[in-house]
């Protein structure tokens, strides 16, 4: 009885205000990227990648190699997981139309990926290596068209 006495006296201490070792960052902060944090899944609204302008794909929409990538990189990140198998949609919205809300350049999917969306797409730009994010685009870029890897049937 007394161990349970000593186990309660003790839990009761740690919750009391004033024994916390965490601390919040100030509004706005920005995600710390010193040695040792990792963050567990993407942080949504800050990518930490730059947001692209008028960039056109380095990756081109033609290169079947980089398009097959895109398609394996698409289900690897899981995004199928939200938008469909295919991309035709789920619990986010279809890729395999051209209506946008965010647009439907190269830059604008991109900056999509990267950086997040307020209606639930989270942020990948943490996570995902440039080149991966822009093989993903030409991916998308491709969908109901002649060039589709592995197009549905």
């Amino acid at each position: 009885m007394r161990k349970w006495m000593i186990l309660l006296a003790a839990v009761v201490a740690l919750a009391l205000p004033g024994n916390s070792q965490v601390q919040n960052a100030p509004a706005g902060a920005q995600p710390s990227l010193e040695p040792g944090y990792y963050p567990v899944g993407p942080n949504p609204g800050y990518g930490g990648t730059p947001a692209v302008k008028n960039e056109p794909n380095p990756v081109g929409d033609d290169d079947p190699v980089a398009l097959a990538s895109g398609r394996r990189l698409f289900v690897w990140y899981n995004c199928y997981g939200c938008h469909g198998g295919r991309a035709g949609g789920g619990m986010g919205p279809s890729l395999r139309d051209k209506t946008w809300i965010y647009g439907n350049t190269d830059a604008d999917i991109f900056n999509s990926i990267a950086e997040g969306r307020g209606k639930g797409m989270p942020a990948w730009g943490l996570k995902i290596p440039q080149g991966q994010i822009w093989q993903i685009v030409a991916y998308i870029q491709s969908l109901g068209t002649p060039r589709e890897p592995d197009a549905p049937k």
